[in-house]
C-alpha cells in the first residue's frame, strides 16, 4: 500500500513531487487483518512512451435525434476527444485488438490500423465513470 502523506507545487500550482510511504507487506498479497483495495501502476513521464488515447462520448447531444430535422445538427462536437498520454514502455509492442485497463479512466483497446511501435493509439472501449446525459 503506498500513500502519499505530502505533495509539493510550483508556482503554477502544479503538482511536481509527491512524498509518500510503501508499505512492502501488501505488494502482490494481502496481509492478515487488512484488505488491499487496489493498486495503482505509476507511469513516469522521464520513462514512459508518449501516445494517443482516444476517449469518446454519446454520437448525439439529444436522447433521440430522429426528431431532429438536420441530423448534424444533433451531433455531439465532444464525441471523440484526442488526447496526448505517457504509457507504460511494454504497450508499444501490443498487437492490433489487445485491450487494456488505464487507471482511474476505463478500458481501452490498441487501434486495429493506427497503433504502431512509433506511435501507439488506444480507443477507450469503456469508460469507469458511464452515465449517458445528452450533451
Amino acid at each position: 500500500m503506498l500513500a502519499v502523506t505530502e505533495h509539493v507545487l510550483d508556482d503554477a500550482g502544479n503538482v511536481v513531487e509527491l512524498k509518500a510511504t510503501i508499505d512492502p507487506a501488501t505488494l502482490g498479497q494481502n496481509p492478515e487483518g487488512r484488505k488491499v483495495k487496489g493498486v495503482i501502476h505509476w507511469v513516469s513521464a522521464s520513462q514512459g512512451i508518449p501516445a494517443t488515447v482516444r476517449m469518446y462520448e454519446q454520437l448525439f447531444s439529444v436522447e433521440d435525434p430522429s426528431g431532429v430535422a438536420d441530423v448534424h445538427q444533433a451531433l455531439n462536437p465532444n464525441s471523440l476527444t484526442e488526447l496526448n498520454a505517457v504509457v507504460e514502455p511494454s504497450l508499444v509492442n501490443a498487437d492490433a485488438g489487445t485491450r487494456f485497463q488505464f487507471e482511474r479512466e476505463g478500458y481501452f483497446i490498441s487501434d486495429s490500423e493506427d497503433h504502431s511501435t512509433d506511435k501507439p493509439v488506444f480507443n477507450q472501449i469503456v469508460s469507469l465513470r458511464d452515465s449517458y446525459k445528452p450533451a
